[in-house]
């Protein structure tokens, strides 16, 4: 009997940590071969971004190798994108990598599976809002993040100079959407802007003028009215300008036109509202999907149309007991990938699989260094505590610590820890270039 084909497409935090388990379980003892695919060679967690894109963390340091990652746990990493499935074959199609020049660096290729799990993750939904995948930046990869942090240095610099000339001068951002990212965004930039005086930039804090601009009547709608309040109440403190109930219509040079007929000026513009799987997964394979094409799975996280295919984490539409779906969060992700990997294990076994239920573990909203806020506990007691300050950023740390041991282990998260505390001793606080 031929040993099975596990692939899991998508290295994101779900993928990555179940990829992670099953070679450990599986690929460790010859039981099955588990290969992850991903269109990037290194992975990190998604909640960082905006961390990266305003340079106060460095990625290469927190960056995870796929192929090395692969080496010591037992499975093999194939770079590339997948294209198509064939599900009469039972394979996936790569499409060719090509280097920034054009030039086929992998050809064209197809992955055998017995069991596969579309991991995707999610992107940036514009809504197709005119003007804005021109002119806004898109902080859903590490690739868009990065870009973000070359032309957010480069604008300093340059207003910086004009500041130390004597010129008068304002950096105005606006950000579409009071979600997290958004919320977490804003106040990260006001912290990079206090931070580069101390590198020698001319441009304050009181230069920078953020608008975080929301079509739904408050921040943060996912969270309880009371942590929403707490949040613009240290917004405003900052100085960061919230307009709520603003739907924005177009995105042109200048800035943002709303349904209102006013025109929010921006020199730089970030789009943070909305989230949708990536656009080759509608219908991919006969499978069903949603308008923002995720792949409808049963309570098993099994697609409806075949056994053989899961889908977790943010490409996933999974219904709940109460007729609505899980939210696409990290803790999601997490939460899905455990039960695949549990139900895999159940499939050796001849076990029936379980049903998924969502755990609400509440949530978490870092404001740079200036306050952390958020609930915890959610429905494990069927009640919310709110949180702030030194213990909800103890904790909102401690989340990326637990990805971190689901990937290293205990020992190999400690020492990362330790690497860690080495490094805000020996490198600057921002990355600088």
């Amino acid at each position: 009997m031929s040993i099975p084909n596990i692939v899991v497409v998508g290295g994101g935090a779900g993928g990555l940590e179940l990829a992670t388990r099953l070679g450990r379980e599986f690929g460790k003892k010859g039981k099955a071969n588990i290969h992850l695919v991903d269109q990037n060679a290194t992975h990190l967690w998604k909640p960082l971004l905006h961390e990266v894109a305003t340079g106060s963390l460095d990625s290469g340091i927190d960056e995870v190798s796929y192929r090395s990652h692969a080496y010591f746990h037992y499975f093999t990493f194939h770079l590339g994108s997948m294209s198509d499935l064939d599900r009469d074959n039972k394979q996936i199609l790569l499409a060719a990598k090509l280097d920034s020049k054009g030039n086929e660096i992998l050809p064209e290729r197809a992955l055998s599976y017995d069991t596969l799990i579309l991991a995707l993750g999610s992107q940036t939904n514009d809504f197709g809002t005119p003007g804005a995948a021109e002119h806004c930046a898109f902080l859903d990869s590490r690739r868009e993040a990065d870009r973000f942090h070359r032309q957010l240095i480069h604008t300093y610099l340059r207003l910086g100079n004009k500041v130390a000339e004597g010129q008068s001068v304002d950096l105005k951002i606006g950000i579409v959407g009071a979600g997290a990212t958004g919320v977490e965004l804003a106040a990260e930039l006001h912290n990079t802007t206090a931070l580069l005086q101390a590198y020698g930039l001319t441009l304050s804090p009181e230069n920078l003028k953020v608008t975080i601009i929301e079509a739904g009547p408050r921040v943060l709608p996912a969270l309880p009215d009371r942590i929403s309040a707490a949040v613009v109440e240290e917004l405003g403190k900052l100085n960061i300008s919230v307009q709520t109930n603003t739907k924005v219509t177009q995105v042109t040079d200048k800035g943002f036109e709303t349904g209102n007929g006013d025109l929010i000026e921006a020199d730089t513009k970030v789009w943070a509202a909305g989230v949708k799987a990536p656009d080759f997964l509608a219908n991919i394979g006969g499978l069903t999907t949603t308008r923002n094409n995720q792949i409808e799975v049963r309570p098993t996280l099994q697609s409806l149309e075949d056994d053989t295919i899961f889908a977790i984490g943010d490409c996933a539409s999974c219904p709940q007991a109460d007729g609505s779906r899980v939210p696409p969060r990290a803790q999601s992700a997490h939460q899905m990938a455990t039960h695949v990997y549990q139900n895999i294990r159940k499939q050796f076994q001849g076990d029936r699989l379980a049903d998924y239920v969502y755990k609400d573990h509440g949530s978490l909203v870092s404001l740079s260094r200036y306050s952390t806020v958020g609930n915890l506990m959610g429905n494990l007691t069927g009640k919310s505590m709110m949180i702030e300050g030194r213990i909800a950023r103890f904790v909102y740390i401690s989340l990326y610590r637990m990805h971190q041991i689901a990937l290293h282990g205990y020992l190999r998260t400690l020492l990362i820890m330790f690497s860690a505390r080495i490094n805000k001793i020996i490198r600057p606080r921002l990355k600088l270039h």
